[in-house]
Order: structure tokens, then sequence, then C-alpha cells
């Protein structure tokens, strides 16, 4: 039994929502569980009662919270809201790490690479007391075949309790849940045949018909059923805690024209890449991604592609009048771009506004202050970022509007990013701008995002097979001939899967 000679109190700083006791309780005594709570819940709050109850009942000596590098600071930050204790931090530095793991702590907080490049001293020292493990944001080992995900597999054995915890287990891929699981239980949910799982569990086409339709719903609700007996998820809706209301809208604006001749170049250009004999070519799905990749950005910002443009984007003037109706309210907002060099190029044609910038080619200091500068200074009243960089761990609810100046093709990412100011702690009614350009391939990426979206719910249990069925639509698949201009083609149905 680990003893420390003087310890801190056990007894949490803030009282906890109803919901966030019953989770607690709820998993406190299983092996292994997934907290699967949509994001803006509280989900930091309840890891860290669930270990001050593991360690003051005795179940543990002590837990690693194991996060994103990035939210390091962040989680240091509410620990420290919320207990008494604070968290010894480890970090990739060998000494560090040797002296952290060599004292008699009680939690922890690391990062996932920190794991990767010490597995040895981690597997070490699990063996030396009773460890927990609670992974934040664990899509991160989504991928089975990454070295991350190698490396929390091989640790998960040493660890007596097991937690991941994610607001989209499922948003991007169905089957990215598969790893997340095998954490837990070593294949006794989803089974240890990853190839196998993932056959089923991709969105269908229009080739595949009812059938194959029916085959992935059935899929994806089996999911759920398998997870259940160790999985809690609440919705905002299902939670029993009022927030206020959250306001989405798709705002279409038409092509600038030098904008539309540019894509159009970049589109036919682009179609004579990607159809061969009359058929569009999928067995180089990831070429095929880069290039539909390079139209969002020309829909964006042409000058992301080409230096040479020197016309104003057709979504900034109808960016700037919904940041000027924002902050005449006197709000603050966040606009989301997925390139970093657009965040740069919003951020210096915003600047007049008050604003910072937060994105991945800055150092993590410099994104910390940009969010600090964003959430006290009251003259900084616009946040441009990329979700890579600020979709998860951050609570900015200083602001109340959220403007996607473009979007990836990932749910994860648009469900992370706008829920950063639609979270406990919001008080004014929440408004999520997505600026599309119409007749371009931002129609098809809000379709896709909707396909992915009412997906996830089914595989998450928010839904069952009735309402995915009302729900679900698979017009993105069809769209895809739109985008890039294959009407001409004999198999334009099959699309590259994303």
């Amino acid at each position: 039994m680990l003893r420390v000679l003087k310890e801190a109190s056990f007894s949490s700083k803030l009282r906890a929502f109803p919901y966030q006791v019953e989770t607690v309780e709820a998993i406190k005594g299983l092996e292994y569980a997934a907290i699967f709570h949509e994001q803006g819940l509280g989900k930091t709050k309840i890891a860290i009662d669930l270990a001050l109850t593991w360690i003051s009942e005795g179940i543990l000596d002590s837990v690693i919270i194991v996060t994103k590098k990035a939210l390091v600071r962040n989680w240091e930050e509410e620990i420290a809201t919320h207990s008494h204790f604070k968290a010894r931090t480890v970090d990739q530095d060998a000494k560090t790490l040797f002296y952290a793991f060599n004292t008699p702590a009680r939690l922890y907080l690391t990062h996932y690479e920190a794991c990767k490049s010490s597995q040895n001293a981690f597997a070490l020292f699990l063996k030396t007391r009773r460890v927990g493990a609670i992974c934040d944001e664990s899509q991160k080992i989504k991928n089975p075949d990454s070295a991350i995900a190698h490396t929390m597999h091989a640790l998960s054995t040493g660890f007596c309790r097991r937690i991941i915890m994610t607001g989209t287990p499922i948003a991007n891929r169905p089957y990215d849940i598969w790893s997340q699981i095998w954490f837990l239980d070593h294949g006794k949910a989803l089974g240890n045949d990853f190839k196998s799982f993932k056959q089923t569990l991709d969105l269908p086409d229009e080739s595949q018909g009812d059938a194959g339709r029916s085959i992935f719903s059935k899929a994806l609700a089996d999911i759920y059923t398998k997870i259940k007996p160790f999985t809690v998820r609440e919705t905002k809706a299902s939670c029993g805690i009022l927030l206020p209301t959250k306001q989405v809208e798709n705002i279409l604006v038409n092509f600038e024209p030098n904008q539309e001749r540019l894509y159009l170049k970049f589109r036919d250009e682009l179609r004579s890449e990607v159809v061969r004999d009359s058929k569009l070519v999928i067995d180089d799905a990831e070429a095929v991604l880069k290039r539909l990749l390079r139209l969002v950005q020309v829909a964006s910002n042409p000058i992301l592609v080409d230096e040479s443009y020197r016309g104003i984007p057709a979504k900034f003037p109808k960016l700037y009048a919904l940041l000027k109706t924002a902050l005449s309210a006197g709000s603050k907002a966040i606009v989301w771009t997925s390139f970093t060099a657009n965040a740069d190029w919003l951020a210096r044609e915003l600047k007049p506004l008050g604003t910072v910038r937060v994105h991945g080619k800055m150092t993590i200091s410099e994104r910390y202050a940009s969010l600090t500068k964003f959430k006290q200074a009251k003259d900084c009243r616009v946040l441009v970022a990329t979700p890579g960089a600020a979709k998860e761990g951050l609570t900015l609810t200083v602001a109340n509007y959220a403007i996607f100046y473009d979007r990836s093709f990932s749910l994860d990412d648009y469900l992370q990013a706008q829920d950063r100011i639609h979270r406990i702690s919001q008080t004014t009614t929440c408004y999520i701008y997505n600026l599309l350009l119409k007749g371009s391939i931002d129609e098809w990426v809000n379709e896709l995002l909707s396909a992915k979206h009412v997906a996830a719910k089914l595989g998450q249990g928010d839904i069952d097979e009735s309402q995915f069925s009302a729900e679900m639509s698979y017009a993105f698949s069809a769209m895809l001939a739109d985008v890039l201009n294959l009407h001409d083609t004999k198999e334009h149905q099959n699309s590259p899967r994303l």
C-alpha cells in the first residue's frame, strides 16, 4: 500500500451535477469503462472525481490521466479548480520521469507522446503500485496501426482500472471505436479482427443498394449493444440540465467571379485526374481525397492555392457582417477554418476587430497566450482557430458565436469545435453559422457531415434503427458527380471513403 506523510483532502471543491455523480457511482467499481458523454457536459469533472474516489476508497494507489499534449496545461487548471490535489506532470524528459515515478504521488498527468517515447518506464512503474488510467480524448488512439495506439494497447494490461473519454467516439468513421474499446477489454466486445470489424462499417454508397444499407445499419446498432454494459453516455438533451439554445444556420453565398473561374479550372483539371476511361477511379482513394480537399481550399480562399489571386473571397464579406453583428451586441466570436494559412490571413484581415489566432504551427505557449487573451481581454473579441489546435478540451464560453468559414470532411472536427462555446457555464444563446459557397463542394461536405452525424448517433445509442432510417440520407453519394462534373461517366456513384 502506498503511504504518504500528509494526504490532501479528497473532497471536491465544486459540487457535481446529478448525472456526473451517477456516472462516478456507476463505473467506480468496474475494471474498465467508457465515458462517452456529449462534448460540453463536464467529463473532466467526472474524471477528477472518479480518480479521487478510487484513491480515497483504497481501490488504487495512483491514477494517471493521459491527454493530448496541447491540453496538459488546461488539465492542470481543471485539477486545481476541482480538487485539493496538485497533479505531478510527467513529460518526455527522462530525469523528470524517473523522479516522478519514484515519489509517492497520487495523481499524475501526462500526454500520449510521453507514453510512447517512455513506454518501458511507464510499464515498469505500473509494476510498482496499483495504477489506474483515464485516457482523455481517446480518439487519439482510434487508428490501431498508429504507434501511439500500439503503446497504449501494450500498457493497458498494467493498469488496474482503465477509462476512456470522448464526446465523439465514432464521429468520423464508425470503425474508429474499435481500437479505443480494445484498450479497455482486449477484444471481448468488438472482437480481435479489426479488418473484419471495419468491413461493414463504411458509409455505403448508391451501388450497394438497400441490402448494403441494411447491413450497415445493423452493424452500427450492434456496436452500442455490445459496449453498453461498460459505457455511459449522456447528451445535452438527456442529462437533466438546462443549457442555452444552440441555433445552427447554413448561409449560402454566391461565387466571386474570379474565384468561380479558378474553382471551375481546378474542378475540371481534377476531374481529368480522377476519371479514367469514363469511370471514376477510387483505387487511389488518398489521392482523390487530396484533390477534393483542394476544391475546399479554393471555395474557402483562392489564395491558398494561387498566390496571384487578388479578389475578395466570396465568404469574407458575409463573415465580416456576421462578426459586426455579434460584436455590436457585446458578444465575442470564434471563426473556424481548417487551414493554418487561412487562419493567418483571416487574423490579419480581421485585426481591426481585435483578433487573435490559434493553429498547429504555433507553439503550445503561443496558443495558450492567445486563448488567455481571448478569454480575459475585453478588447480581444475574435478568435480565429483551426479545429486541430483548439477543438478539444477547451471551454470558450466567453463567446457565443461560432462561424465556420470552411469545414473538413471530419465530423469530429465540426462537433468538437462548435461545442467549445455550447457547454456548461454558457449562459447565452449560441449561434453556429456554416458559410457555404453555392454550387461548390461546400454543399457536398454539408451532406456528408449530416450523414456521418446520423450514423454516429445510432452507433452511440442516441437513436434506434427506426429513427436512423427516418433521418439518414445517402444524398452525398450521388452529389459527388456534381462536385467533380462526372455526369458523363458510367460509374460516378462509387465515392471514396471519408
